[in-house]
């Protein structure tokens, strides 16, 4: 088990990009919020291949969205997650 802690960067708050990560998030665990500074940030755990999947799916977005980058941390899981949720703050 592998977890990525992302941070996505664009157009990605208002247009339902929450929404399309917990969808995608086929098999993983973890959460996806928004960050005040425009940014949404993501961590999810499960095997490598399905995060290797999840990534592409991110780097893509919805169709109202515009990714223009991704940080990308790859790290060991920690097992702590139960589900895949959406943070509000």
């Amino acid at each position: 088990m592998k977890r990525i802690h992302l941070v996505v960067k664009g157009d990605v708050q208002g247009v339902f990009f929450r929404d399309y990560v917990k969808k995608s998030a086929i098999d993983l665990v973890g959460w996806v919020k928004n960050n005040s500074d425009g940014t949404v940030e993501v961590v999810a755990e499960g095997s490598e291949e399905e995060l290797k999947k999840f990534l592409e799916e991110c780097r893509k977005g919805p169709s109202s969205a515009n990714v223009a980058d991704i940080d990308v941390k790859w790290e060991d899981a920690t097992g702590e997650f139960a589900e895949f949720s959406t943070i509000f703050i």
